[in-house]
């Protein structure tokens, strides 16, 4: 399914360099856009550039996977994942500065409730947050529910890698004699997928690779060796010449990124949320009186029409009514 998915012809990309030049496109629009608000000052400090916004987006995703992790009731992996994917793709063709990635990640876990079928209300998910936050979250999260479904292209199935990995399990143990426990594997192999999800491998590779990853990963620190497995029994039937190359060069990217994966330095993340603040699109802050006054107006506008539709509908009532009072 995942080789005619709008995730492989939409959201995969085909090099690092692809996805970061996307990014930094992003970036320097925005700055391109709103220079005025350097105000004389040197527009390469004042705004974030692409990498501080992408240290940013990941401390984002450490507070996102840690809000899934506590949250009651348990959360299955797959919410988790979805939360993840969308979080990186709304942050491929979009910049913090113009939405803030505190109500973007609490948007994606709420969103990826609802599609991976964990039925739980508004006020439920809110109950996770502070209660002094609880209220307005959840007007927010609604106001923002609609926009990142425009920014995804409303591709909202995700694959992830963890069926794959239990698939690899099932066909380990039924045609693997030689690897005698692969339950081992699991608990290391599972800990490999949490960590991916701190990295872009879901934006670089298929879910199938990622998985064979956690699995090859897993049995390297076990000191076990299933390379038998997957080139004799996994890749059996396929032009293996052609495949295993590509195969092998997933697996290691993917390892790279997980062994590379980013820490959070909160310190850094901090500093970061203060110039955020400075240089931030006013107009698309919901706590911003410019916000505020713009969705004012927009309401206005709004009530307004509906003011003068109800008028037109009612003179077109009378009009009506007076023919066929002449008709009599």
């Amino acid at each position: 399914m995942y080789h005619t998915s709008s995730q492989k012809r939409e959201w995969t990309f085909s090099s690092a360099e692809e996805l970061a030049e996307k990014r930094s496109a992003a970036n320097r629009r925005y700055r391109d856009e709103h220079a005025a608000k350097a105000q004389g000052k040197d527009p390469s400090t004042f705004f974030l550039s692409e990498s501080e916004e992408r240290t940013l987006c990941e401390s984002y995703e450490f507070c996102l996977r840690d809000f899934c992790k506590k949250f009651q009731p348990p959360m299955p992996p797959a919410v988790l994942g979805t939360s993840c994917t969308y979080f990186k793709r709304f942050y491929v063709n979009n910049t913090v500065m113009d939405y803030h990635p505190k109500y973007i990640m609490l948007t994606c876990a709420y969103l990826a409730c609802k599609v991976e079928e964990f039925n739980v209300s508004i006020s439920q998910f809110c109950g996770n947050l502070r209660p002094e936050e609880q209220e307005r979250m959840a007007e927010l999260i609604l106001n923002h529910e609609l926009l990142i479904m425009q920014h995804l292209n409303y591709h909202l199935t995700v694959h992830n890698p963890f069926r794959p990995l239990e698939g690899l399990f099932i066909d380990v143990k039924t045609r693997f004699p030689a690897l005698r426990n692969p339950e081992l594997l699991r608990k290391n192999a599972d800990e490999f997928l949490s960590r991916s999800q701190s990295t872009d491998s879901c934006l670089l590779c298929s879910p199938s690779q990622i998985a064979l990853a956690a699995l090859i990963s897993s049995a390297s620190e076990q000191g076990l060796n299933i390379d038998k497995y997957v080139t004799e029994l996994l890749l059996a039937g396929r032009d293996s010449a052609e495949d295993l190359p590509d195969i092998i060069s997933a697996i290691k990217t993917v390892r790279q990124m997980v062994r590379n994966m980013p820490k959070l330095n909160r310190e850094v993340a901090k500093q970061l949320e203060r110039k955020l603040d400075k240089c931030r699109n006013e107009e698309l802050n919901p706590e911003s009186e410019v916000y505020k006054k713009k969705l004012k107006d927009q309401l206005d506008a709004e009530d307004e029409e509906v003011y003068i539709k109800h008028l037109q509908e009612s003179e077109e009532m009378k009009r009506k009514e007076r023919e066929l009072l002449m008709n009599i």
